[in-house]
């Protein structure tokens, strides 16, 4: 193969990888921001879920109280995944209907079962009581059920220990990723392979049943490869550019030999005489001598 074709298919990956680089960024930044984006409005959506649903749980123990006029203050979210509820005047909990309150509430929202919650005096902050639900009672920690906590200031904090769920539709998300774009630079690369062997296939002659490489004086019939000569193959190369017209001599052996400061007397009936036997597998190629003239490639269609 010549040094140019070389450097043509070398600027062609080149340029392949280039340009397959640049859509694997665009397409990556387009994914990350609309997941980002999705990823804030589902985690804006569950913040405000939360407090929903916590506000209930705040009236539910207010109600257990007989407080029917006093309010629930507003949520807040005081870190990652974890809110407080705040009451406006004191109220007494009761263990164990704090955690059927709870329960209920998360169950009816369809909230995550997996938490901790702390009840806290709003004096100095201890914490009061507290128990971790894990799905279920029976696999939580919920001590103490008995004993009520008297009538005071009392601030409730909920802490969500696993959101295995919503981690796992991220991980659902990555992996639909990463499927869709191995198979979009795969498609990206079959095509483009295609291309370059279109590109390779240019460099050769088809000459019957054989292709002519002139570039590398080989010819190639299905999957035997016949090698040339330098003489043979520019011989072969001119005739083919003449096919089915006689080529004089003097065109030959000027263009073969002369042009390179080299006289030749009757060498070119030797190299005509090998190109013969190894074009005679294929009999719609013929190599006719025209006597006193030149010689004539034949090639039946």
């Amino acid at each position: 193969m010549s040094r140019v074709v070389k450097c043509g298919i070398f600027l062609c990956y080149l340029h392949l990888y280039m340009k397959m680089t640049r859509f694997i960024f665009l397409f990556l930044s387009i994914f990350l921001t609309l997941f980002s984006c999705e990823n804030e409005d589902n985690t804006s959506h569950f913040s405000e879920f939360v407090k929903v649903t916590l506000r209930d749980v705040g009236h539910q123990l207010l109600l257990q109280n007989q407080d029917f006029t006093s309010v629930v203050k507003p949520v807040i979210e005081i870190s990652k995944n974890k809110y407080q509820i705040s009451f406006e005047n004191e109220l007494s909990i009761h263990p164990d209907s704090l955690v059927n309150t709870v329960r209920t509430s998360f169950e009816k929202a369809k909230m995550p079962q997996f938490y901790i919650v702390e009840v806290k005096q709003c004096e100095d902050h201890e914490v009061a009581y507290s128990y971790e639900m894990k799905q279920n009672i029976e696999k939580g920690i919920v001590p103490c059920g008995g004993r009520e906590l008297k009538q005071g200031c009392y601030t409730i904090s909920i802490r969500f220990t696993n959101l295995s769920k919503t981690n796992q539709d991220h991980t659902y998300l990555y992996i639909i990723f990463v499927i869709l774009l191995l198979s979009l630079v795969f498609l990206y690369f079959k095509t483009k392979k295609k291309h370059l062997q279109d590109i390779n296939d240019k460099d050769y002659a088809s000459l019957g049943h054989f292709k002519f490489y002139p570039d590398q004086n080989k010819l190639i019939k299905e999957a035997q490869e016949i090698s040339l000569s330098k003489k043979e193959c520019e011989i072969l190369e001119l005739l083919v550019a003449q096919a089915n017209q006689i080529v004089k001599r003097e065109e030959i052996t000027k263009k073969v030999w002369e042009d390179n400061g080299v006289v030749v007397g009757r060498s070119l009936d030797t190299y005509i005489s090998k190109l013969r036997k190894k074009l005679k597998e294929d009999e719609s190629i013929s190599l006719i001598n025209v006597h006193g003239v030149g010689y004539k490639l034949e090639i039946k269609k």
